[in-house]
């Protein structure tokens, strides 16, 4: 049993003062507000706020963020896709854990406390199955451990090339699974920190017969990629009858498991049809941004009280705070006007942090997300900038996610441990070390 005194916790209901947490086990156990210090407390200075989860991550895509910046004639998601399919065509077992370990610890340092791998890369580079066939994801989960993050894995499910049906070559062998496939893995994943689910890579790889089996035989959470490029919706309309989100609502039983990833070309009654069904959608705004896929509509959503969470996908940034800012700012750019997630009732970047923090809880489906007993004891600490020195609690998140001049977390919290003290993550030099060797090993 541990407990810490914060000058200052965002609560269900706002933030509040003096604010002492009580955890065992990596669970909150108890909490009380207007505290006076303990003996045993442990002063946490500056802002208390629950752990991000970051529901859409590719980790392996990591390793070449910054590398496909240059225009060879084709500069759109396609030709980008091709040059992620080398990288994928080179990772190892071996390679992977060092890639999720560097990766998860800046997610860490961004802000994140939990992660859900949406994991492809199953087999070896030819497409045969290694002798285990959860290694990829052993080596995924290893790295997450290093690192401390909180991981959901997805296991993906892929096994056409097209909605045509056509087999599966090239840099996709890799990735060949179906639902009783992964159904098996996701059963043999899940054990003491690590949740499992299903990631259906989306509907051009995966079939209607296999869409409807994993709706109905799976219980978790699924994860889709949907509606992310205008060639997929009219593909989809060409080959089903119905863009993609439309279909899923109206084929299988869409509900609380499920997180329709980007949906950035749904229309306006498909979002509201999605967030009656209680889908969280999972938005990824600097990587939309960086494959030119669109800007979601937010205010349709946000109109038919919809969820949301957000997620660092081609991990080209890794600070949730950065990605709240890009959510926000695109919607403005989008309808010319301000402060938009807020509707018009407080602070911005409460909005953000709080709706985010629950539908990536729902997403990766744990018990995060929110500071009270039962959770898990997932924190992220940030301080005031000058600016906001004798400010209100409120206005310290706000400059956080619109003013930061560097990461804003200071100090991060994942199951009752302080994995990164004073900006820097406690295994750092390890960590980082290891990442430099895969990287050459990778490029060799």
């Amino acid at each position: 049993m541990a407990s810490l005194l914060a000058d200052a916790a965002l609560l269900e209901d706002g933030f509040a003062h003096n604010v002492r947490i009580t955890h065992a086990d990596g669970t909150i156990t108890a909490l009380q507000h207007g505290a006076m210090a303990a003996p045993g407390d442990e002063h946490v200075p500056g802002i208390l706020l629950p752990g991000m989860a970051n529901l859409h991550s590719h980790a392996f895509q990591r390793a070449f963020a910054g590398l496909s910046e240059f225009d060879g004639g084709g500069g759109d998601f396609w030709s980008w896709r091709e040059a992620m399919y080398r990288v994928a065509d080179r990772v190892t077992p071996a390679l992977c854990t060092p890639i999720a370990a560097w990766l998860n610890k800046e997610l860490l340092k961004g802000g994140y406390t939990s992660a859900a791998e949406f994991h492809y890369v199953h087999h070896r580079p030819e497409g045969a199955c290694y002798d285990v066939r959860t290694e990829m994801a052993k080596a995924l989960a290893a790295g997450a451990a290093a690192a401390g993050m909180g991981l959901t894995i997805l296991v993906g499910v892929y096994e056409t090339a097209g909605l045509d049906g056509s087999p599966l070559a090239g840099g996709q062998r890799r990735f060949r699974n179906d639902v009783a496939q992964a159904l098996d893995m996701a059963v043999s994943l899940q054990e003491g920190s690590i949740s499992a689910g299903l990631a259906l890579h989306s509907l051009r790889a995966v079939p209607p017969a296999s869409v409807r089996r994993a709706a109905e035989d799976f219980a978790g959470p699924i994860h889709i990629h949907v509606a992310e490029q205008r060639a997929e919706v009219e593909a989809c309309v060409a080959a089903l009858g119905a863009p993609p989100v439309a279909w899923l609502l109206d084929n299988v039983a869409v509900d609380h498991r499920w997180c329709l990833v980007h949906a950035t070309h749904a229309e306006p009654d498909e979002i509201t049809r999605a967030a009656r069904a209680g889908a969280v959608i999972g938005l990824c705004p600097t990587t939309e941004a960086d494959l030119g896929d669109g800007i979601f509509r937010f205010g349709d959503l946000a109109a038919a009280c919809g969820s949301f969470g957000i997620g660092s996908d081609s991990n080209v940034v890794l600070d949730a705070f950065q990605e709240l800012r890009l959510l926000e700012y695109g919607q403005r750019l989008r309808v010319e006007r301000r402060n938009l997630a807020a509707a018009g009732e407080g602070h911005t970047g409460r909005a953000l942090w709080q709706q985010a923090a629950l539908g990536g809880a729902q997403a990766c489906s744990r018990k995060i997300g929110r500071l009270a007993p039962g959770y898990r004891a997932d924190f992220v600490v940030i301080e005031p900038t000058f600016e906001t020195a004798d400010a209100a609690a409120d206005f310290v998140l706000d400059a956080a996610i619109f003013a930061a001049v560097r990461a804003p977390a200071r100090h991060v919290m994942v199951g009752g441990a302080w994995i990164v003290r004073d900006g820097t993550h406690i295994r750092e030099a390890a960590i980082d070390e290891a990442y430099r060797h895969a990287l050459k090993a990778l490029a060799a």
